[in-house]
């Protein structure tokens, strides 16, 4: 085990846009299980849009990191040593433990994983809290019926690649948006949506119009601003809009912009709910087996961004989720 635990804490309250001043690259002594704890090594650090909003001081569905706090963040790491009955040397577990080299800890919200079935990647993307979160906000917060006419926004992220393609999977017709002819490309040749929208190259009204011509039935929403007042403009009679997120938005200095068309809703008689995938937690489980058995069948591919390097990479990998980089999930994988 090595002398010195790299870690990444939060050093200022971002105003905007996250600068490398706002994080603090540091190093402590490793330390030693103690009873009834484990000790492991970072293997690969989940990357997500929420991030940063955990690093504003306002109400949230979490408290905000603190100031000098190690940075929240989902990984896996495998164990090294451990003083816990659950947990034995060997292990790949799943838990939240911060952007930092070696961890401790006494179990809590930590599961064990099997990485022969699956990368330890995997478990943070399509069968971890992305892809929890596009089931059950397509599913339950959209309860979906076969057949209908979903569009997704952010489609070639972590959560929108796998929401399109379970929306697939349940014989609907799939609109995907998203930045660029590339991303384009993958959602419809290599995911199996339906037809895609270039939100950078056309104008994204006009062209749900042409590729939802009887309305939207669901609207995935991860991206908020202008292309969520667009969809409100398609939706059919009795449509759901699921906000999952707004990743426009995230790093406005002015007040976040609200949708100008809302009206639409009582004129179509639809809803527009948010969610929290912690909320399902007791059913993570039927989830993971449902998407394992999209995934066995072909059904769903899974796509990831991995980036190779350590601790001190994660503010640069970080930026580019919210510079579009990415296509599927980000992780960065720990050399």
């Amino acid at each position: 085990m090595s002398a010195t635990n790299r870690r990444i804490l939060l050093a200022a309250r971002p105003s905007g846009e996250v600068r490398p001043e706002d994080w603090q690259h540091d190093s402590v002594p490793v330390k030693e299980p103690g009873p009834g704890r484990f000790a492991g090594r970072t293997r690969v650090i989940s990357l997500d849009p929420a991030m940063r909003g955990w690093l504003d001081d306002r109400p949230s569905y979490l408290p905000p990191v603190g100031i000098g706090e190690v940075m929240r963040a989902g990984s896996v790491i495998e164990v090294t040593a451990s003083d816990h009955p659950d947990f034995q040397p060997g292990d790949h577990v799943v838990g939240t433990f911060g952007v930092q080299e070696y961890v401790v800890s006494d179990g809590k919200g930590a599961l064990k994983i099997d990485t022969s079935l699956a990368p330890p990647s995997t478990y943070l993307g399509a069968l971890g809290m992305p892809g929890m979160t596009a089931y059950f906000g397509l599913l339950d917060v959209g309860a979906l019926k076969d057949g209908e006419t979903v569009v997704v926004s952010g489609a070639a992220g972590a959560v929108g690649s796998i929401a399109g393609q379970i929306a697939k999977a349940r014989g609907c017709r799939v609109v995907g948006i998203a930045g660029g002819p590339e991303k384009c490309s993958l959602l419809v040749d290599e995911l199996g949506f339906d037809a895609a929208v270039d939100y950078r190259a056309e104008d994204v009204r006009k062209a749900l119009r042409r590729e939802a011509p009887d309305g939207i039935d669901v609207y995935f929403d991860n991206v908020g601003g202008d292309i969520l007042d667009a969809a409100l403009t398609r939706l059919a009679m009795h449509a759901r809009v699921v906000v999952c997120g707004a990743i426009s938005q995230y790093n406005n200095v002015t007040p976040v912009k609200g949708p100008s068309n809302y009206l639409s809703l009582l004129v179509r008689r639809a809803r527009m709910e948010g969610f929290v995938v912690f909320d399902y937690a007791q059913r993570y489980a039927q989830a993971a087996r449902d998407i394992s058995a999209w995934i066995g069948a072909g059904r769903i591919k899974v796509k990831e961004h991995v980036v190779r390097g350590g601790v001190d990479d994660f503010p640069e990998t970080l930026g580019m989720l919210f510079r579009g980089e990415n296509v599927g999930k980000l992780v960065l994988e720990l050399a």
